[in-house]
Parts: structure tokens; sequence; C-alpha cells
């Protein structure tokens, strides 16, 4: 009796662990368009697991400034093309690509945030090795929690020249509390114990990963942009971000807009290349 009632404990314990992380899965959605108006290569890069990332090389001249471009979850490469006109017509090399279990590239067995820093700090990498790019002068640009994984690489990483970050979140702990209360999942006990659960898979503490935290051991210039009307990550988070940050490191830039709407207007698009030319990652 006592083996049985374990054993149902135990199937209702995994049970419960199947559905945390069939609940956070990362949804994939195709890339449903290419860059437009420009030159480009397909392209695979190898990541962390054995894995393949894949996206699109976007160059932009002998030994040019390059940014590498990730999205947030459940994003993917195309979703990052309202900035390629922008942003190469001003002379940036691109690459844009999927993080794993996005878009086209490889699944693997969960999404993170240091996972999708991974694969930026492996993009970087692939940057730093063409020959048409000046590895002096390469930027991250992130979207959401590719926003934080940008961070989170400039913080290791001092080849790092810029950060632009579009609606970062400042920890992950309020994120998975909004989806909490999202899905209608009581905080105690059973919130608890999912982002005690959730910190356990990813190997990773939230207050170690967390943007707010990073961004203090960045070197580089940081520009933190953000929606007034982002219902997904409230605007107070971009200035908590901000408060965290050494001083005259980072800038903060308010745009109108929600949580996506970071490509829809010339106006931020022209205010983040001209914090670029400030930073020295580009030719002017």
């Amino acid at each position: 009796m006592i083996e049985m009632l374990l054993g149902v404990v135990g199937a209702g314990w995994l049970g419960g662990h199947w559905l945390i992380r069939r609940g956070l899965r990362a949804p994939r959605v195709a890339d449903d368009a290419t860059p437009a108006g420009v030159a480009w290569q397909a392209v695979a890069l190898p990541t962390a697991n054995g894995k393949t990332l894949r996206g699109w090389w976007i160059p932009a001249g002998d030994q040019a400034p390059a940014l590498a471009v990730i999205h947030g979850w459940g994003g993917n490469a195309a979703m990052m093309l309202p900035l390629v006109a922008a942003m190469h017509g001003a002379g940036y090399g691109l690459l844009l690509f999927s993080a794993r279990n996005h878009g086209a590239s490889d699944s693997d067995t969960f999404s993170s945030l240091p996972r999708f820093a991974e694969d930026l700090e492996h993009a970087f990498d692939w940057l730093r090795a063409r020959p048409e790019v000046d590895a002096t002068r390469i930027g991250l640009l992130g979207h959401s929690v590719g926003a934080g994984a940008a961070l989170m690489v400039a913080a290791r990483r001092r080849e790092v020249a810029a950060v632009v970050s579009l609606a970062a979140f400042a920890h992950p702990a309020g994120m998975m509390r909004r989806w909490l209360r999202w899905k209608g999942i009581p905080y105690r006990p059973f919130g608890r114990y999912v982002l005690a659960y959730v910190q356990h898979v990813i190997g990773h503490r939230f207050d170690d990963i967390a943007p707010r935290g990073t961004i203090a051991d960045v070197a580089c210039p940081v520009l933190l942009v953000h929606g007034t009307e982002d219902a997904t990550v409230p605007v107070a988070e971009a200035h908590e971000i901000l408060a965290a940050a050494r001083p005259g490191q980072a800038r903060l830039l308010l745009v109108a807009g929600d949580h996506e709407g970071f490509g829809d207007s010339n106006g931020p698009l022209a205010e983040v290349i001209a914090f670029l030319d400030q930073a020295g990652t580009a030719d002017r």
C-alpha cells in the first residue's frame, strides 16, 4: 500500500514537472520572410551542445562594423527584419539568427536566458572571425530575453563594442510571476515551486542572470530602448536596469509603442544609430 502511494505521488511529481516544462516551452514560429533590398547569404552557425543556428548574414563592405541581432522568446530571425533597412543603410553588417528551439535553428532540451546568451556569444565569435568585419567594432542588439542575453554576453566579453537592449526585463522572476498570474496560478504554494524548479533546470539562479545585475559588469556603452505602452514588460523595469548601470555607462530611450513595436518608426532607429556612432561601433 505504501509503495503504491509513493508511486502515485512520484507519478504526480514527474507529471507536474512535465507540465511546467511544457507550459514554459517557447513556441516555434517559422520564418515567413527573408531580407529584402539587400545582398544576403544563409548561414549555419555552430553553438553549444553540438547544435546549429540558422539565419542570414548581410555584409556591409570591407572592414565594416557589424551587429549580432537576436530576437525574443518565441520569436525568430525574420521578426528582426524591420531593423535591416535603416541599420544596413547606415553601414552595418547584420547577422540575424534564430536561437535554439526557434525559427529554423536546431532543437534542444529547453530554452533559457543563459542559452540565448550562449547562442549570441557563438554568433559574436562567428562575426569576429569574418575577414570583412572589423573585429573591434562588433555590437550586440537583442529584443526582450534576447536583450537580457546581450547584456549577459557583454558582461563577460570585453570585446563587445556596444549593446542595444530592446524591451529588456529587469529580473526573470518578475517575468515568471507575471506569467503565473496570466495562467491563474497562485504564487503560494505552486508558483514559488515553479520558480525554484525552473532555476534548477536551467542551472542558474535568477539573481545571477538578471539584467539589472549583469549590466553592472558591462564595460561598453549600453542603450536601453523601451516602449512606453509595453504591457509585457513595464517601463519601470527599464528604469530599474538603468539605475543599476555604472554612472554614465547607459542611457534610456523611451519610444511610443508596445513590446513588439521597436521597428515601426525611423525616428527611434535613427537614435539607435546615433548611439552606435558615439559608441565607436560605426565608421563615420
